[in-house]
């Protein structure tokens, strides 16, 4: 199988500006993901995905190729992933360079590992299914069975539509959330459905202890909490 990885890194951040080169733990964020990559068994193609000369510099360095430069128009606070990953997908296509699925590994979930990254490959690839993501179990507090939306006369009425409220924990059926660090997709559904997600979707459990997605100052003191505890 033939799989193109994509990191896609704009220049515009505004919760961290710079994060994507910004140094964490003496490397730019950047460098993390572009590590891994490179040593994984599975990905045909690993290329950067930005509309800034500073993070192309960065990531010729590191060794992953910048083919093109990502239109302004694609580059956005609120440009669809999707969007990012077609116009990749087409770029290649027009030159008559063709992939089976596309892997999205954002740069600001910096601490997966290269295994991580390979068990995800191997199961998408096991399962057959349109598309893989990895999540994080929902806090129990925060499950679907236990939270509400407003009715049309303003009461509370529970989100996963149940009757009846689950007043045991231990009866919560086990829900999960997209954290971001993976996605894999295959190309004709990202071509003909738009979607990251097409008909089907495999899921690939992360390690909470090491997990952080870099949108805040917060979020980017964790990871450096979390670096400072990698290298002891």
């Amino acid at each position: 199988m033939k799989i193109l990885a994509i990191i896609p890194a704009r220049g515009g951040s505004k919760g961290v500006p710079g994060k994507n080169i910004k140094l964490l733990g003496g490397k730019p964020l950047l460098a993390y993901t572009s590590e891994i990559t490179l040593k994984s068994k599975y990905l045909t193609n690993v290329i950067v995905s930005t509309d800034d000369e500073r993070i192309v510099e960065v990531a010729e360095k590191l060794g992953i190729e910048v083919p093109f430069i990502r239109p302004a128009l694609l580059a956005a606070d609120d440009t669809p992933t999707v969007e990012v990953i077609i116009h990749a997908l087409k770029w290649y296509k027009e030159r008559s360079i063709f992939f089976d699925a596309v892997c999205i590994l954002q740069a600001t979930c910096p601490f997966r590992t290269v295994d991580f990254l390979d068990q995800a490959i191997e199961k998408f690839i096991e399962k057959n299914t349109d598309s893989l993501v990895s999540v994080l179990k929902v806090p129990h507090v925060y499950n679907p069975h236990w939270t509400f939306k407003i009715d049309e006369e303003g009461n509370l009425k529970n989100a996963a539509g149940d009757n009846e409220i689950i007043t045991r924990r231990q009866e919560l059926p086990i829900a999960y959330h997209r954290d971001g660090s993976i996605y894999i997709t295959k190309s004709e559904v990202l071509l003909q459905q738009h979607s990251l997600y097409g008909k089907s979707t495999a899921f690939i459990e992360s390690d909470p202890e090491f997990y952080v997605n870099i949108d805040t100052i917060d979020d980017w003191k964790k990871a450096e909490e979390i670096t400072s505890h990698k290298l002891k």
